[in-house]
């Protein structure tokens, strides 16, 4: 990310920078890779390590399902009937020791806060708007963002009212960053990116709380949720600057690459983490070689699981999937187009799906409940009867 500042700060960090009455704003230096990574000093009213009390009050880890064939699956995440706040509507789905993945249908506001202690979160917004209200100020959010939240940040999702937010939720075990092979030596995207520092956007308006009283804050770390119940609001900073903070970034706002030929998936990286890749599929035009075959061809995937969640669109390479269906193809076995897509993509121009894309360099595992969502017969579809 790029250098931001928000708020009031010092002329110089690690100085005395005082309230009108005297006493002094409490400095916080947040930063990533023990002082060595992306960091922000933010500015507190209050000491953010002023806890009233604190306890734990469940377990988070998903339990996974018993080892089954190697096949590929598929699951319709339309039929996740848990709704409610942006914490508690979390579903999931997926996971290994880098990531979980899940959704999350989100009808009302967080009514704590909260933050996750593992790692960065990416939200990727399905369908509707709202405000992510955060430490570092307000995002809002409309359909098609990504929100990328850095560890440690506390924050909530406050829906619009009477709209309804689903979610991708992809909670990492490391940071979420811009793919490095698209950025220079000083950290700037190069010109060969498919995105820009222009299309990013950061916090809209910092609002600081100067209150006293409980305040709840949810904290994800090690397993488990704890409750941590400060003795000041939690959205207390009165500036900050750095680079680490949440910010935006819209899939309509990614410019494909294309060639004459059909081009591998990582033309479409977006994010990366560790051991995990995002990308984006967007409505983008065809490959322009006389002889170009648009539709992907049979591959096995190189030391990696491949998922997919379709957001809208004509998926031009796939029988039966639907809006918010999951597509796990796993490594070890080849996967590609369904019966008849191959041949149906020779001469067509373009294609308008909408897809988001999650490349794991260590197997994924199922939950046990996403069973209950699951094609069983996907991993049969591409088999063709004789007469």
């Amino acid at each position: 990310m790029y250098y931001r500042q928000m708020g009031k700060i010092p002329h110089k960090r690690h100085t005395m920078f005082k309230k009108p009455d005297g006493s002094l704003f409490r400095e916080q230096v947040m930063g990533t890779r023990g002082f060595s990574g992306t960091q922000s000093i933010l500015y507190h009213q209050y000491m953010p390590t002023e806890v009233v009390r604190a306890e734990v009050i469940s377990d988070y880890l998903p339990e996974y399902e018993d080892p089954q064939p190697l096949k590929h699956r598929h699951f319709f995440t339309s039929k996740v009937s848990t709704k409610g706040d942006a914490l508690k509507a979390r579903e999931y789905i997926l996971g290994n020791q880098d990531l979980l993945i899940g959704t999350a249908y989100v009808t009302v506001p967080m009514p704590s806060y909260y933050r996750n202690g593992d790692g960065d979160e990416m939200l990727f917004i399905h369908y509707g708007s709202g405000k992510l209200e955060t430490m570092f100020g307000t995002l809002t959010y409309r359909q098609g963002d990504y929100l990328i939240i850095p560890i440690g940040t506390i924050y909530r999702v406050i829906p619009n009212e009477k709209e309804e937010t689903k979610m991708l939720v992809v909670e990492s075990f490391s940071q979420i960053t811009t793919p490095r092979r698209y950025r220079n030596e000083y950290g700037q995207l190069l010109e060969h990116s498919p995105f820009c520092e222009r299309d990013l956007r950061g916090p809209e308006k910092l609002t600081s709380f100067d209150e006293k009283g409980e305040f709840e804050v949810l904290t994800k770390s090690r397993g488990k949720i704890t409750s941590h119940i400060l003795g000041h609001h939690p959205l207390d900073v009165v500036g900050w600057d750095g680079y680490l903070y949440p910010w935006a970034f819209n899939i309509e706002d990614f410019e494909p690459i294309t060639g004459r030929v059909h081009q591998p998936p990582p033309v479409h990286q977006t994010f990366e983490g560790n051991n995990f890749v995002v990308c984006s599929f967007v409505p983008r035009l065809y490959d322009y070689h006389p002889e170009s075959i648009p539709a992907p061809y049979y591959h096995s995937n190189v030391n990696s699981d491949e998922l997919l969640y379709y957001v809208e669109g004509n998926f031009m390479s796939r029988k039966g999937v639907k809006e918010g269906s999951i597509t796990l193809h796993p490594g070890g076995i080849p996967h590609g187009p369904h019966p008849g897509k191959t041949e149906a993509s020779i001469g067509k121009k373009e294609t308008l799906e909408l897809a988001v894309m999650i490349d794991t360099f260590h197997p994924l595992k199922i939950v046990k409940t996403a069973q209950e969502i699951e094609d069983v017969n996907y991993m049969y579809s591409w088999y063709e009867k004789g007469e």
